[in-house]
């Protein structure tokens, strides 16, 4: 691993991710969600990086912070992947309203 790339990296990077997706998806019902598909492929993208940035973060700040379901951030990524246009958008819209901000919170307070 690159000196550069330590948890501060990823988590910069993660952040970046949610920013995008919370940004894109302001002020959208699901109906709205569900019928644009050009805002479907960019979110779906950018979870896939957020996945991608949170597999790098080292093992030691994941069991300082064990209430995000790290494993099942991995899984979404890996049903977004390997069974795209089969996701369940509905649970992708859950998702970005319940559990984004919350996310974006703890790895900003771990940035400073």
């Amino acid at each position: 691993m690159d000196n550069h790339k330590n948890d501060a990296y990823y988590i910069q990077k993660a952040i970046k991710d949610i920013s995008a997706i919370l940004k894109y998806s302001k002020g959208k019902s699901y109906q709205d969600f569900v019928e644009d598909e050009q805002l479907i492929d960019s979110i779906m993208f950018r979870f896939i990086q957020l996945a991608e940035n949170i597999k790098n973060i080292s093992n030691k700040f994941k069991e300082q912070n064990k209430q995000v379901p790290w494993g099942k951030i991995i899984g979404f990524r890996n049903g977004i992947v390997h069974e795209y246009g089969e996701t369940d958008y509905s649970i992708v819209y859950d998702i970005i309203f319940d559990n984004l901000d919350s996310l974006k919170k703890l790895f900003e307070q771990n940035i400073k």
